[in-house]
């Protein structure tokens, strides 16, 4: 289309080319503006109006620079509190400090006589030669059978062989009245076997004498069974009673 076309355009066409020309005109300009860099009023004129900072430099001074408390008192808190080293005496003295004092049993004096049966560990360990293993033992073995009825079954707790026993003997009495009894015509046969001078065959032979018999009346009955022996009468008749 050449500029001669414009004349053949109708009045209201040409018109409408001019708008639309002058509307292209208008945009052009206000991209322009816009990306062209713009100065901000307010900056020149603070840079105008305020004077320069100058750093303000401290007094020259011949005498030492003084030191500030406060600062001085927060950097010393600061530092580590450091303990004197501790020497190997002292480190032993306190460990055997915390350690738990150990009082030695006071022994009696030869001439004592402890009763076996109503002695307790504490009056044991106090016997020569006797600790705290061998009082143990000796208690746990009295309640087993029943009580001692004789010193002589002291060398039946383990751990008291023939010497120490020797050593031992004449330190104690016994009051057989103390030993516990057992109920040959009550007990079941489980609480007979139980004890250790009864075993589970003659245990189950006393059980079945009472049912034939009844009544046990004493040890002349159990005296018929095979099971039992004279060494057996001399151990176990202490610890049964036939009522």
């Amino acid at each position: 289309m050449s500029w001669r076309d414009l004349f053949y355009f109708s009045k209201g066409e040409r018109t409408a080319l001019i708008l639309l020309l002058s509307l292209i005109t208008i945009a052009g300009a206000i991209v322009y503006t816009t990306n062209s860099p713009a100065s901000d009023p307010h900056e020149s004129t603070l840079a105008v109006s305020q004077p320069p900072i100058q750093e303000a430099s401290a007094p020259e001074s011949d005498s030492q620079p003084v030191t500030n408390p406060s600062t001085s008192t927060s950097t010393s808190s600061t530092q580590p509190n450091r303990q004197p080293r501790e020497s190997t005496a002292e480190r032993i003295q306190r460990y055997t400090s915390s350690q738990p004092a150990y009082t030695r049993t006071e022994k009696f004096a030869p001439g004592v006589v402890v009763e076996l049966n109503t002695a307790d560990t504490t009056i044991l360990k106090k016997v020569p030669g006797i600790g705290s293993a061998f009082a143990n033992r000796i208690v746990r073995y009295r309640d087993l059978i029943g009580g001692y009825y004789a010193v002589q079954q002291l060398a039946e707790v383990y751990g008291i062989d023939e010497e120490r026993y020797a050593a031992f003997e004449p330190w104690f009495k016994v009051d057989d009245s103390l030993v516990r009894k057992l109920s040959v015509n009550t007990l079941p046969q489980d609480s007979l076997s139980r004890h250790p001078y009864i075993n589970y065959r003659q245990a189950r032979a006393i059980v079945q004498l009472r049912t034939q018999k009844k009544q046990l009346s004493g040890w002349e009955n159990l005296a018929l069974l095979d099971e039992f022996t004279e060494q057996d009468k001399n151990r176990i008749m202490p610890y049964l009673s036939f009522e």
